[in-house]
């Protein structure tokens, strides 16, 4: 196993930079860059008009690009090298490229464009924000899910196996964001009742609150966004905890157990469970990251949360390229880590396992 890691190790290098590169690459074709985001503030508000611009969304790549700028909007030329050269696109683009890398490896993302602060002490401030709320969304799943797969699967075909299986393709049918608009419609003071907080994870005195009252205050605000973040999380894995308990059930090792006078209980969870959860350990890396970096994204924004989504997506739409490649980033690394844990748990859960032959 220690071979397979350290192979495993090595790749993480080229993989990052292969991803970096690709969305490097990738944002300079975008149209709207952040210096067309200030001029178009300073000549029509904050209107879009990137539809008249021509070049891509790095004004500093093109020369042409920033006269063309220039004549369109009637923007001082000095201007446009001074926003140049302040953002840093007077540089040529591989020279740009390798010094964020060079930065990137002792973890400096740069300083945000438009809020003038350091991009990671925006992550370390958000990331356990999002963490916080996709931890918790993954345990009520897994919680739920594994148990009731495995008795669907003990009584398949029953009224209980096809009643469960209804209510979870609803909700399943259902989209996170519209089941979370009702939820505070309905008990977030949006004409009905005033249970639930409308907005963040925690209260404005909540500093001033006893550890106790904290903790309560939390999990109050965490209710309903965490309700609508699972809602449609527990029908795939459901039904895949399910499917596989099927398939072991019908295997010759399970009648050999049961034929030694072994009790079901210890046939499920002694012989069955190791084997059928493998394949639901396959998906634990991707359900994590999927949830806390994109699942997340609209119940932040309906429930103010100020967490990782709602800072990409903020990023994205003022093209603060800063905050984009960090999280980029970042997020590459959490999947590439979350991906080896989940081989060394297939390890754990199987000790045949062996990696290192494959």
């Amino acid at each position: 196993m220690g071979g397979y890691l350290l192979k495993r190790l090595a790749l993480l290098a080229p993989t990052v930079f292969a991803i970096i590169l690709i969305n490097f690459t990738l944002v300079q074709f975008v149209p709207g860059g952040p210096i067309e985001q200030i001029i178009s503030k300073i000549t029509v508000g904050n209107i879009s008009t990137t539809s008249n611009i021509t070049g891509g969304g790095d004004i500093g790549a093109d020369v042409g690009a920033a006269d063309a700028l220039a004549d369109s909007y009637g923007v001082d030329p000095e201007l446009l090298k001074d926003l140049e050269k302040q953002f840093g696109f007077d540089k040529p683009l591989h020279e740009r490229f390798f010094s964020m890398l060079a930065g990137y490896l002792v973890f400096d993302f740069g300083t945000s464009y438009f809020q003038d602060v350091p991009v990671l002490e925006l992550i370390l401030e958000r990331l356990p924000v999002s963490m916080s709320l996709g931890l918790w969304a993954l345990l009520l799943i897994y919680g739920v899910s594994i148990p009731l797969g495995v008795r669907k699967a003990v009584r398949d075909g029953t009224r209980f196996d096809v009643a469960t299986s209804s209510l979870i393709f609803v909700g399943y049918a259902v989209p996170g964001f519209l089941f979370a608009i009702f939820l505070l419609v309905i008990f977030a003071g949006g004409g009905y009742f005033e249970i639930f907080p409308l907005r963040g994870l925690v209260s404005e005195n909540w500093s001033n609150l006893s550890w106790p009252d904290k903790i309560l205050d939390y999990l109050w605000h965490l209710c309903l966004p965490l309700i609508a973040l699972t809602i449609g999380g527990f029908a795939t894995l459901t039904m895949l905890t399910k499917n596989s308990f099927l398939e072991e059930l019908g295997k010759q090792f399970v009648l050999t157990a049961r034929s030694k006078g072994l009790n079901e209980n210890q046939v499920l969870y002694g012989h069955v469970f190791r084997n059928a959860m493998l394949v639901v350990i396959a998906g634990f890396p991707s359900a994590f990251v999927a949830i806390l970096f994109t699942g997340s994204l609209l119940i932040e924004i309906i429930f103010s949360i100020d967490g990782m989504g709602l800072l990409i997506y903020d990023a994205i739409i003022k093209r603060d390229y800063p905050i984009m490649f960090g999280n980029v980033y970042v997020l590459t690394l959490v999947g590439l880590f979350m991906h080896l844990v989940s081989d060394l748990i297939y390890v754990f859960v199987d000790p045949r396992i062996d990696f290192e032959t494959r």
